[in-house]
């Protein structure tokens, strides 16, 4: 039996059987039941020097390849968001050039695309609250030119220079002005973004949520729904919850989006609009086919198969996402190169060297438990080669613990 080796936090190896891959099907039209968007990352080239503070270079045949891979399965992509490294290795002309090409490839196929507006292409660090609102403008009015929809990201110039609440309301109100269809505003948490504290007013989510809901009341005809990435599933249920019945709760929980997407539908209250919460997640990036397989199932109202699927991944979920929170990208990359979306463990501004190799190991033990794997025999062979490079002597396993790598070619593994 092909056996998978893992890595425990003292160096010693163990082996575990390689699940087969799942047999999950495409589905042969859109899915009904939920909305749902994968925060798609970044391929850089694997040759190029993308090391920290040098400018991206990405390898965009590999990058838009997986766009469509996340499109064949059903799902939308949010790009150009935090998964794609935005404030964390991806310079502002690499933005505007994903955005503009990820726009043409999505109208080429139909595919679902919203991508992230912020003010990250201002260099200097303070700016005035005018400066935010132009600078928020100039991303939006190129997201909307590439033909794009827009995710409003919280920004770090905003949480610098705004005071009150009311200086919350007002930016966005102007920005909203300026959108010439409905957005996507975006809630992002410090888990995620340190230097995001105390957005929307205040560091107290309660009152924070009522500045954001008080935004969206105001502009209801610019708001088309709100991601929430808190980490709190009670915060993002109570503003869901309160939300007017034309805009969207799309979760951002990586940690509890099991439940949160399934929603009433788990209690049988028979909630129409806010009984559940559509997604936007990173995560999705990573398990495209197993989010596709579930919403698949709601939509024949299994709600039972549903929660088979997808409550696996949520264990595995958590690992990519453990503290410190914004190194999740790392995982996402990781499992990509697993299941064979990208020739190598590279990601720009050297992110891959972000999280450890025991770390690492938990992720794909985590993957081979929850079906996510997709190609498992290539994802075994990637990471006992990973090991190899690293130093960890394999053959100090014993006989049985090996790993038994089957019908792939070795330029692939090592790849």
């Amino acid at each position: 039996m092909t056996a998978l080796t893992l890595l425990d936090q003292a160096g010693g190896l163990t082996a575990v059987p390689l699940a087969e891959a799942p047999a999950f099907r495409k589905p042969r039209g859109p899915l009904q039941s939920r909305v749902a968007y994968a925060a798609a990352h970044v391929v850089p080239k694997a040759h190029a020097d993308n090391t920290p503070g040098r400018a991206a270079d990405i390898d965009w045949d590999a990058t838009l390849a997986f766009r469509h891979h996340v499109w064949s399965w059903g799902l939308g992509v949010a790009d150009a968001m935090d998964t794609a490294q935005r404030n964390m290795g991806l310079d502002a002309a690499a933005t505007r050039e994903l955005i503009s090409r990820s726009a043409a490839e999505a109208q080429s196929v139909g595919g679902k695309l919203v991508v992230g507006v912020n003010t990250d292409h201002v260099e200097a660090e303070h700016i005035s609250l005018d400066e935010v609102i132009d600078a928020y403008k100039e991303q939006l009015h190129h997201t909307e030119d590439a033909g794009a929809g827009a995710v409003l990201m919280a920004s770090r110039h905003l949480a610098r220079a705004a005071r009150t609440a009311d200086d919350y309301r007002r930016v966005y109100r102007e920005v909203l002005a300026a959108a010439g269809a409905p957005v996507v505003l975006h809630w992002l948490g410090t888990a995620f973004d340190p230097q995001l504290a105390g957005y929307f007013g205040s560091d107290d989510w309660e009152a924070a949520a009522q500045t954001l809901l008080q935004v969206i009341e105001y502009n209801r005809d610019k708001v088309q729904g709100v991601k929430m990435s808190l980490l709190d599933a009670d915060a993002e249920i109570s503003v869901r919850e309160r939300l007017p019945e034309s805009v969207r709760m799309f979760t951002g929980d990586d940690f509890h989006y099991v439940g949160l997407i399934a929603g009433d539908a788990s209690t049988g209250s028979g909630k129409a609009v806010h009984g559940h919460s559509d997604a936007l997640l990173g995560a999705f990036a990573a398990l495209a086919p197993n989010a596709s397989a579930a919403i698949q199932a709601l939509d024949r109202g299994d709600e039972a198969e549903f929660h088979r699927i997808l409550g696996p991944t949520e264990p595995l979920s958590r690992q990519v996402f453990a503290a410190p929170t914004f190194y999740y990208k790392t995982g996402v990359a990781f499992l990509s190169w697993l299941n064979g979306h990208q020739a190598a463990f590279q990601m720009v501004g050297g992110l891959h060297a972000a999280r450890s190799l025991p770390h690492l190991s938990r992720i794909i033990e985590l993957a081979n438990a929850s079906g996510a794997l997709e190609r498992p025999e290539l994802a075994a062979a990637r990471w006992q080669a990973m090991l190899a490079v690293n130093g960890v002597d394999l053959a100090g396993a014993t006989a049985g613990d090996q790993v038994e790598v089957a019908g792939v070619e070795v330029a692939e593994v090592l790849a």
